[in-house]
């Protein structure tokens, strides 16, 4: 990138706008994360990814460092999060265990893939399944159940596979997923918003590594980065996400179900559509 042309007043003013935006954008997603137990993600990546657009970084690479660098924010916005529901009992750490295997493995996967897909790939991942998932959240009534609980093998480690495959592609923390396969199987949405902040550990930890080694070399990157991971972005969203985690955590236990699903439905279809835009150039 060339900073050649960012001198005087004005383009000082600009970029300390952009910084204050990044602060705000920090606070959402850390009391998001708390409220929802996405771990913030599927608010910093089209964040992250404007960011990069009005910096004039290379389109090649924008959308990955946009997603590499969401995952490295998620870490401590996910453990602070899942500590604070620990606490009150409400994840299920029984899940959680059995995922040790196979979400780490879906994570390495889409690591590996990361360097082969394209922006606009990437784009239309994480547009079409956040589209699905608000749908559904939306639109969901009290038959629409898989079963009465969370089933064994085979269908729990694929399922933990995929969540941590797709997530990592997507830069989230896997919460909108996991929110999903738990309530489709019963479970209540208070408990599968708790148990998404420990998927949030899982996959945001590996995931991380996974894309600085992915773009370990990469060419057209910005400055202050690692691989992927703009470490610059991680350090100016992880003090207010880490702080406004809690916030969000308190809202999640005093508000009804229904309610709760209504707010993350209509948040993750508006996520959806910014990214379905900017895939038409809008």
């Amino acid at each position: 990138m060339d900073f050649s042309a960012i001198s005087g007043d004005g383009q000082i003013m600009e970029y300390v706008g952009l910084a204050l935006a990044l602060v705000g954008s920090g606070l959402i997603a850390g009391f998001l994360a708390g409220m929802f137990g996405i771990g913030g993600g599927a608010v910093l990546v089209p964040v992250l990814y404007q960011f990069l657009t009005v910096l004039g970084v290379d389109e090649s690479v924008r959308m990955h460092i946009s997603v590499a660098t969401s995952l490295g924010i998620i870490v401590p916005t996910s453990m602070r999060s899942f500590m604070a529901h620990k606490k009150r009992g409400a994840a299920d750490l029984e899940l959680l265990k059995s995922w040790l295997i196979p979400l780490p493995l879906g994570v390495i996967g889409a690591s590996l893939l990361a360097a082969y897909v394209s922006g606009d790939a990437l784009k239309g991942i994480f547009a079409v399944i956040v589209l699905v998932l608000g749908t559904r959240m939306l639109l969901d009534k009290p038959h629409w159940r898989l079963g009465s609980d969370i089933p064994g093998s085979p269908i729990r480690p694929i399922c933990g596979l995929a969540i941590g495959f797709f997530s990592t592609l997507m830069g989230i923390g896997g919460g909108v997923m996991n929110n999903t396969f738990m309530t489709l199987y019963g479970r209540s949405i208070h408990q599968a918003v708790a148990t998404s902040s420990g998927t949030g550990l899982m996959i945001s930890i590996p995931g991380t590594i996974g894309l600085i080694w992915a773009g370990w070399g990469a060419e057209n990157l910005p400055p202050f980065s690692a691989g992927y991971v703009n470490l610059l972005g991680v350090a100016l969203i992880i003090p207010v996400t880490t702080f406004a985690a809690p916030f969000g955590v308190k809202i999640a236990h005093a508000l009804p179900r229904r309610k709760m699903e209504i707010f993350f439905g209509c948040f993750l279809l508006v996520v959806a559509l910014r990214f379905l835009l900017s895939l038409n150039g809008y």
